[in-house]
């Protein structure tokens, strides 16, 4: 796999005309709590802007945070902090992101960022970040499930009947949360249903990949399903 900056060097005819990053990350603040913060930031070349500037120009970068309460997915904080923009009026939009609490971050999130805060509502690159930050929800959720259940099987020496019933609930959810998000998750078909069904479903490929270069067997990654 290459690195990100080789996948995205111009052809020896071209010239970069604009560069836009989107960064996300999740922190787990506690068992039932995390922090999402993601940022996008929109860059010009040298010169393109402003002659004789040697260096690359920064024209937008906001940064979003999102507290998150789990299992449910609901945003209980929000903060918009717009650090460069192209004009001195940019940043009065920022107290308005606080109508994302109350708000899922799951199901329907997209439609209603558009609805509160679509067009002459909001910011257009902020809108778009917080549209990338979504997934990123439903990603940490299967990790906090995993650190959870993890910390919960240490404290009890390896869980008790009823830990492990809510640790299949907490399961379930998430896989209704993933149903329908694609077509490999679609409701008719199989992986949905094996999974729905308890059934062992296949381990992810790269999982399989890092546990044989690991040295260590496939059935490791189902003995912690």
């Amino acid at each position: 796999m290459l690195p990100a900056d080789d996948l995205f060097q111009p052809a020896a005819e071209e010239e970069i005309l604009h560069r836009r990053d989107y960064v996300v990350r999740s922190f787990r603040q506690s068992p039932d709590r995390l922090r999402i913060r993601g940022m996008v930031h929109d860059q010009k070349p040298p010169g393109v802007y402003i002659d004789d500037d040697p260096d690359p120009l920064s024209v937008h970068q906001m940064v979003v945070d999102l507290i998150i309460e789990f299992p449910s997915l609901e945003i209980v904080g929000a903060e918009v902090v717009m650090e460069v923009t192209p004009h001195t009026g940019c940043t009065s939009i920022e107290p308005n992101y606080s109508d994302l609490v109350g708000l899922s971050i799951a199901r329907g999130f997209s439609r209603q960022v558009k609805d509160l805060f679509g067009g002459p509502r909001g910011c257009t690159h902020v809108g778009a970040l917080l549209q990338a930050m979504a997934p990123v929800a439903i990603q940490s959720s299967w990790s906090m499930r995993a650190m959870n259940e993890g910390e919960t099987a240490v404290s009890l020496g390896g869980g008790s009947a009823q830990e492990a019933d809510a640790a299949e609930a907490r399961r379930q959810a998430l896989l209704t949360f993933n149903m329908n998000t694609c077509h490999v998750w679609s409701e008719d078909g199989t992986l949905i249903k094996q999974a729905l069904a308890g059934e062992e479903i296949e381990a992810p490929i790269w999982a399989v990949d890092r546990l044989l270069e690991l040295g260590r067997s496939v059935d490791d990654w189902h003995k912690r399903e």
